[in-house]
């Protein structure tokens, strides 16, 4: 029997993905480091802060914006939720649908993080190089853009 050639390890092959989400676990850990005297991940942050600026938006359009299932979203809201930060109301143009609010407590959780939050990103700057962050933004919102189209 013929043995077919071997493939190549995966780092050979390039895959974007395998890299990006590499990148994002680095900087996930990074965020998580500087927040978690406060209780919060750097998911739980970043949907106090959509929900500071999109007061009452329904689950479905939130996770649109953020390109994630609802469900997915829905189990990332439940900690947000049980601390008291995040409630959910009925819509009151569709009572089938359930709008999200932040709380006192879920804005007062957003402001006394929002430093901190800032502390991690100039580490991460300073990491990489300010313009090098600002380009990599600009690259990922058009690959974001493009593989949306």
């Amino acid at each position: 029997m013929v043995r077919p050639a071997p493939l190549p390890a995966p780092e050979m092959i390039g895959c974007t993905c395998k890299h990006l989400r590499m990148a994002t676990r680095r900087l996930s850990q990074i965020y998580d480091r500087h927040l978690e005297p406060l209780g919060l991940t750097i998911t739980q942050y970043s949907l106090l802060a959509q929900l500071g600026a999109f007061d009452g938006i329904s689950i479905g359009a939130l996770a649109e914006k953020l390109l994630m299932d609802p469900t997915t979203l829905t189990r990332n809201l439940r900690p947000l939720q049980r601390r008291g930060f995040v409630v959910t109301a009925a819509d009151p143009r569709d009572k089938r649908s359930r709008c999200l609010h932040l709380t006192a407590k879920g804005r007062a959780a957003r402001l006394d993080a929002q430093p901190v939050w800032a502390r991690a990103q100039r580490e991460i700057e300073q990491a990489f190089g300010r313009s090098d962050t600002a380009a990599l933004h600009t690259t990922l919102r058009r690959l974001i853009e493009r593989l949306s189209a």
